[in-house]
C-alpha cells in the first residue's frame, strides 16, 4: 500500500508547535494517539475533505459531529453568505435569535425556554451554575466516561471507591472544586440512590443520555428512566448533555428517543450549523432564574451571535425535513451491517456500537457499557486501522475513544467504497 504524502502538513505542524501548545487548539488534533503527525485540511466538500498534500479522504469525523449535512453544504453557506451582508455581530438581540428559537421551541417538547452561549462548554457551565442557583445546593453528581468540556468541576474520573470523590484529570484544578463533584459508574442505580440519600445537597445528576465522548457506551432505557425517578424524589435537577447528541438521532435528540424529560439540557455541534453555537434550556420555572429575569449570571459578547445562528437556522431546517432521520439511520444501519458481517465472517475480535447516526468501532465482542470495560491495550490495534485507512483515503477521528459520524451527503457508493476499505485494512490487522 502506497504511503500517504504528508510533507506539506508535517512542514505547517512543525510550524504551529512554535506557536501553540503542542501545535494545536485541541487536544486530541495532535494525533498523539495515532500514527505520523495531524494533517492540515484546506477544505471540504460533502462527504470527502482535502488536505495541504491534496490528498483526497472520505470523512467519518464530520468536524467531530456537527456536519449533519456534511462539508460546505450549499444551503448553510448561502444563509451565512447572507447574514454577512448585513454585519458581523452587533451585540445586541436580533431576527436570528427568534427565529432559531421559534425553531427549536415549537419543535422539541422538552424545552420551555432556551439561552443562546457560544459553546458546548459554556452551555454546561451555565446550566450546573442555573441547577446550583435554582436549588440552593452545591454537589454534583456526573459518571465515569462522560465528557461534559472543560469546565473546572467536570474535569474529573472516577475516585478509589464506587461513591467516593472524584479526583481531577487536569492541572489547575482546585481540590475544593473537585470535591464538589461526586463520580459515579454509569448503568448503576443502586449506587446513584445511596450517593442520594447520603448528600442532601446535590443540586443536580449530569450525564450524556449517550455518552459518545469516551466511546459510544449505551445505556438501556430503563437506567435512564430510573434517573429520572431518583432525581424527583431526592429534589435534584437532571441534566442531559445533548452536546453530541442534540439533533443528532432526533430532533429532539436522546430526550426524544428515550421519551424521557430532562430539568435541563445542553447543546452545542449541530445547533450551530458548523459555527461555534451552545445553548442551554429546560423548564420555564428553572430557565427564569437566568439573569435579567433571576440572579443566576451568564452573559456573553459573542451570544446569539448572528452569523452562527444563521447557520444554525440553515441546519434545523433541512433536519427537520420529513424522513431525514429515517434516511440516516437506514444508511448507518447498512455501513455498520456490512462491516461487521465481515468481521463476523472471520471471527475478528471487533464490534460496531450504534444509534441513529452514530457508530464507535471496538475490539471487543462484548457490549460495552461503561468506561472501565473498555481495554486500553486495543487501542494500539485502531492507532494501526486509522493509519492504514488513512492511505486508502479513510478519515476517522484520531483517536479510538472517538465515535464516527455519518452525514447525509455520505451516498451509499461512498459508503460501499469505505465498507471495501475498512475490511480490506481489517483483514490485514488482524
Amino acid at each position: 500500500m502506497k504511503k500517504l504524502n504528508r510533507k506539506k502538513s508535517e512542514k505547517l505542524f512543525k510550524e504551529a508547535k512554535k506557536m501553540f501548545p503542542g501545535g494545536v487548539h485541541s487536544p486530541v488534533r495532535a494525533f498523539k494517539s495515532v500514527e505520523g503527525s495531524p494533517l492540515f485540511i484546506k477544505k471540504g466538500n460533502g462527504s470527502k475533505i482535502y488536505d495541504v498534500d491534496n490528498n483526497e479522504y472520505l470523512d467519518f469525523c464530520c468536524s467531530w459531529g456537527p456536519l449533519i449535512l456534511g462539508h460546505n453544504n450549499s444551503y448553510v453557506r448561502k444563509s451565512i453568505a447572507k447574514a454577512l451582508t448585513l454585519g458581523t455581530s452587533f451585540g445586541t438581540p436580533s431576527p436570528a435569535g427568534n427565529e432559531i428559537g421559534k425553531l427549536i421551541l415549537e419543535n422539541h417538547r422538552y424545552l420551555d425556554m432556551i439561552r443562546f452561549v457560544s459553546s458546548g462548554t459554556e452551555a454546561v457551565m451555565s446550566a450546573i451554575r442555573l441547577a446550583r442557583g435554582f436549588t440552593g445546593k452545591s454537589k454534583l453528581i456526573k459518571f465515569d466516561g462522560c465528557y461534559h468540556g472543560h469546565v473546572d468541576s467536570l474535569l474529573v474520573k472516577a475516585g478509589s471507591g464506587l461513591a467516593t470523590f472524584g479526583v481531577s484529570t487536569s492541572a489547575g484544578v482546585p481540590e475544593s472544586l473537585v470535591k464538589e463533584t461526586l463520580v459515579l459508574p454509569l448503568n448503576d442505580l443502586a449506587i446513584v440512590e445511596k450517593t442520594l440519600k447520603k448528600n442532601k445537597d446535590v443540586a443536580a445528576v449530569i450525564i450524556e443520555p449517550i455518552p459518545a465522548n469516551n466511546g459510544l457506551l449505551l445505556q438501556d432505557k430503563k437506567y435512564l428512566k430510573g434517573l429520572r425517578k431518583l432525581c424527583t424524589k431526592y429534589k435534584t435537577l437532571l441534566i442531559f448533555d445533548e452536546v453530541i447528541s442534540g439533533f443528532r438521532v432526533g430532533f429532539e435528540g436522546a430526550a426524544g428517543y428515550y421519551k424521557i424529560k430532562p430539568d435541563l439540557i445542553t447543546f452545542g455541534k449541530i445547533i450551530g450549523g458548523g459555527m461555534p453555537v451552545g445553548a442551554f434550556g429546560g423548564r420555564k420555572d428553572i430557565m427564569k432564574h437566568v439573569a435579567p429575569l433571576g440572579a443566576v449570571y451568564q452573559a456573553g459578547t459573542l451570544s446569539a451571535n448572528p452569523i452562527a445562528l444563521s447557520a444554525g437556522i440553515a441546519m434545523l431546517k433541512s433536519v427537520l425535513k420529513k424522513g431525514f432521520y429515517e434516511v440516516q439511520e437506514k444508511k448507518t444501519t447498512y455501513f455498520v451491517s456490512k462491516i461487521l458481517k465481515h468481521a463476523q465472517k472471520k471471527n475478528y475480535p471487533f464490534n460496531i456500537q450504534t444509534i441513529g447516526s452514530i457508530f464507535w468501532f471496538t475490539f471487543s465482542k462484548s457490549r460495552i457499557t461503561t468506561a472501565d470495560q473498555i481495554d486500553a491495550s486495543k487501542m494500539k490495534i485502531f492507532s494501526k486501522m486509522h493509519g492504514a485507512l488513512l492511505n486508502r483515503g479513510v478519515y476517522l477521528g484520531p483517536s479510538g475513544y472517538e465515535v464516527g459520524f455519518i452525514s447525509s451527503a455520505h451516498s451509499y457508493k461512498d459508503l460501499d467504497a469505505a465498507i471495501k476499505k475498512i475490511t480490506k485494512t481489517m483483514d490485514e490487522i488482524f
